[in-house]
């Protein structure tokens, strides 16, 4: 607890000031204060958590979860196959230039205003950062203790359980922690550039209607949830990763 005591002073400290600021700019559709926004969650809780909420949620985790099978299982391919390795990695990286507010347009030309077209965005954003960071994990195993264990007679199979495997999940854990609020960023922008639910697409209405607060708001709900989840991946990843609190 003690560590989180500076992050916790800075934010009071940031929010104190955003409400100074807001007071004396008095103009609530360019910035609302803390306060306001806080009573507009609760004016709107029944619309924001019970409808909207859980429609961006799925399309999150959903498209977080495509993400950590395909991109945990190419990491796994590129490893053992140095000349995949070397055909896919240039397209992976590639595929971080493409404009998300140009292309998120298109998947809804192709795929309409279904779940698929947000999730797919999702799955662009998320991707990239889930495939080369457990990646760099498998490559990061020192080739001495890969000798070593070959030394002892273990195969090839031994040597990735037993070793890399262990070696790259703290990677892997680093990975979905990125990965969650790029998930959560995804799924807001798909839902603004096309959607007709979500948090995305309520902030987009309150916009047209100059409600500053409403605007706010999805997006307070969206940073709450991301740092939320972090968190309880954190919490995971020192069950699963105990060895390296003791080093």
């Amino acid at each position: 607890m003690r560590k989180n005591i500076p992050a916790v002073v800075l934010t009071i400290a940031i929010l104190i000031l955003w409400q100074i600021v807001a007071v004396v700019i008095n103009a609530a559709y360019i910035l609302p204060s803390p306060t306001q926004i806080i009573a507009k969650i609760w004016e709107l809780r029944a619309n924001l958590f019970l409808v909207q909420l859980p429609a961006t949620m799925s399309v999150t985790f959903l498209g977080l979860l495509i993400s950590i099978v395909f991109g945990v299982g190419l990491s796994v391919i590129m490893d053992l196959n140095k000349k995949i390795a070397d055909a896919v990695y240039p397209i992976i990286i590639a595929s971080q230039t493409i404009p998300t507010t140009a292309i998120a347009p298109l998947f809804v030309l192709w795929f309409g205003y279904s779940i698929w077209a947000r999730v797919l965005v999702t799955i662009l954003i998320t991707f990239f950062p889930i495939t080369i960071t457990v990646y760099d994990g498998f490559r990061s195993t020192k080739r001495e203790m890969e000798e070593l264990l070959l030394t002892y007679g273990a195969g090839k199979k031994d040597v990735f359980l037993k070793l890399k495997v262990p070696t790259a999940l703290p990677y892997f854990f680093s990975a979905i922690k990125m990965a969650i609020p790029l998930s959560v960023i995804g799924a807001a922008i798909a839902e603004w550039l096309g959607a007709q639910s979500g948090l995305g697409y309520f902030s987009k209405r309150m916009m047209t209607q100059l409600d500053g607060a409403a605007v706010f708001a999805p997006i307070v709900i969206l940073s709450l949830c991301a740092m939320v989840s972090v968190a309880i991946v954190g919490i995971i990843e020192d069950k699963c990763v105990k060895w390296r609190n003791d080093i």
